[in-house]
């Protein structure tokens, strides 16, 4: 039987928002499930019409103002090349990583552009600088597959010992938390522990700061892969307390593709090599952990615009946004017989990142099959994703232009799917 739109509105306010991060809308905020204002905000941006895209966690599309900005810039830095580069693009990329970090609640110095939050954590995995042999990396099964290689190869170019660890599901907040205590307790030799702060397997979210707090007093470092949480949550970096972090500006920012950063506290640079394309002497900041060459200078440029946008919309109330679709759909689907949902109910655990498998239903090919049958059968766009210890899943990400039916017609569609299976 299809949902009701009672079942859906009951469902839309089940979850309550709590937290610093996740802090009630003012008198002025637009509500979450506003759809006339949000309708507003969609218009802004093109979306293919005949598919409804629930698979936004590759990178975000630019909303038409930034998009206008991006294209006006490209057709600068083509028609000035080097006379520009030469003589004002520096400061101007400065003043847009000044931007970035006053956003960030942050210093300058301490924010590098890369290409993407990958380049930055490569970085900061491959220079990390502590290691020796016989020590140890922890990783999670939830974390970034290309950073369990970074770390993976820290055990052929230091010796070092690699500890894999699975994060429990369902999880809670003290369970995680528990997780890389027990973890940490039983690898003494451990020295560096990578968190992903949203997992883009599952959309689950780790309590990063109390992680970073208990990982240092036992002189253990953590490199913070925020590739899928910044705007996408709440925050600003001293909320995380971590010293090293790749951040993705593409993402839920809506910056054009290949632009990221890398984040290194002053006080903790040294802990990180330069990149070995720089040159000594090395300037004591994060510019110097990183060389990327020449870029889409057009892509940094644009970055303001992005950070104008979203500001007009204002960082609570887009994360109250996405939530709101999140919990409309998972809420309305929670406890069904043959589903299972990955991320727990606690507003502190997710943000708008949501996966599902069916119960049984594993395997690369099976959760593949399922994202087919969403596409072909019902027109809407999710991803299958691998890499969670108990298997595969499907991933479904909404984003600021989704309405509230349009995750009303993914709940729909999950549950006559379930039918279908025995």
């Amino acid at each position: 039987m299809e949902l009701s739109r009672r079942q859906m509105m009951m469902a839309a306010a089940a979850v309550p928002v709590a937290g610093r991060l996740h802090a009630a809308p003012t008198a002025s905020d637009p509500l979450p499930d506003d759809e006339s204002y949000w309708a507003g905000i969609a218009a802004e941006y093109d979306v293919v019409p005949d598919v409804v895209q629930l698979e936004n966690g590759n990178w975000g599309m630019m909303a038409r103002p930034v998009l206008d900005h991006y294209q006006a810039m490209v057709r600068r830095v083509n028609r000035e090349t080097s006379y520009y580069a030469r003589r004002g693009l520096g400061p101007d990329l400065m003043a847009v990583r000044a931007r970035v970090a006053a956003k960030l609640g942050v210093q300058p110095d301490e924010i590098a552009f890369t290409r993407n939050a990958t380049e930055a954590l490569k970085a900061l995995i491959g220079g990390y600088n502590r290691l020796r042999p016989g020590d140890a990396v922890l990783y999670a099964d939830l974390d970034y597959d290309s950073m369990q290689a970074c770390c993976d190869a820290l055990q052929r170019s230091h010796g070092v010992d690699v500890v894999r660890i699975v994060l429990p599901e369902p999880a809670t907040h003290q369970g995680l938390i528990d997780c890389y205590a027990a973890a940490l307790d039983a690898n003494p030799r451990v020295r560096m522990i990578l968190l992903t702060h949203l997992s883009h397997r599952t959309g689950l979210v780790v309590p990063v700061r109390e992680i970073v707090a208990m990982a240092r007093a036992r002189g253990v470092d953590a490199i913070v892969d925020a590739a899928h949480s910044w705007g996408q949550l709440d925050f600003t970096l001293p909320n995380l307390d971590a010293d090293f972090v790749g951040l993705n500006l593409h993402k839920w920012i809506g910056a054009p593709l290949g632009v990221g950063a890398l984040y290194i506290r002053k006080t903790k640079v040294d802990l990180i090599d330069p990149d070995p394309a720089n040159s000594p002497p090395f300037a004591a900041n994060s510019q110097a952990k990183v060389h990327t060459g020449t870029v889409d200078y057009a892509a940094q440029l644009t970055v303001s615009a992005a950070l104008d946008f979203q500001d007009s919309i204002g960082d609570s109330s887009r994360t109250a946004r996405l939530r709101f679709l999140r919990d409309r759909w998972v809420e309305a689907l929670r406890g069904t017989p043959g589903l299972e949902i990955l991320t727990p109910p606690d507003p502190r655990l997710h943000g708008g990142i949501t996966s599902f498998r069916f119960a049984g239903r594993t395997s690369v090919e099976d959760n593949v099959a399922i994202a087919k049958q969403l596409l072909d059968q019902y027109r809407i766009f999710t991803v299958h994703r691998a890499g969670p210890a108990r298997g595969g899943c499907v991933r479904v990400t909404p984003a600021l232009f989704n309405s509230a039916s349009d995750v009303d017609r993914l709940a729909n569609a999950v549950t006559s799917l379930l039918r279908t299976f025995p």
